[in-house]
């Protein structure tokens, strides 16, 4: 039998991921997430839309600083979920409470076209297609795309009562 060669390199996918703090210097934070992001090995292209600020949903404490990052990635749903979830930690992440004020919340919105529903992970994210605070930054990063329920500018125009102002800093 002769040698197969090298096994074959992971399938890339794209992956877009939901960057939220409230405490602490949250814009500051957010873009330092981005980074360590776009280095964690097999994440690649990464891009951070624009920063935006929103006042709580279903949760308390000061506004929030929002964005999105896009990226491509070899890594498997999971792992990328525990990269995320590390990157959290790093940050003094804490979860005292369900939408507790947090110091950064990483959010797996998309991971391809793969719909997961796993203990730990649902994919796509259940509720990003109700919150102007994904959907604004998202259509800044990919402006023709639709989920399940709809376009995102159709449901952008559904989260009207969600106030979102882009930061400029």
């Amino acid at each position: 039998m002769s040698p197969s060669g090298p096994p074959p390199d992971p399938p890339t996918v794209q992956a877009y991921i939901g960057l939220g703090a409230n405490l602490g210097d949250a814009a500051d934070t957010v873009r330092r997430a981005a980074a360590e992001l776009a280095a964690v090995p097999g994440v690649s292209a990464l891009r951070l839309s624009p920063l935006y600020g929103t006042a709580p949903v279903d949760s308390s404490g000061p506004d929030y600083v929002n964005a999105v990052a896009g990226l491509d990635t070899t890594l498997p749903p999971l792992d990328l979920l525990s990269a995320l979830q590390a990157i959290e930690q790093r940050h003094g992440r804490k979860r005292p409470y369900r939408n507790a004020p947090r110091t950064l919340d990483l959010d797996l919105l998309l991971y391809g076209d793969r719909s997961l529903g796993l203990p730990t992970l649902t994919v796509p994210h259940p509720r990003m297609h109700e919150r102007a605070f994904v959907l604004r930054p998202l259509m800044d990063l990919a402006p023709g795309l639709t989920l399940a329920q709809g376009g995102l500018e159709a449901l952008l125009a559904r989260c009207a009562d969600q106030a979102i102002r882009r930061l400029v800093r």
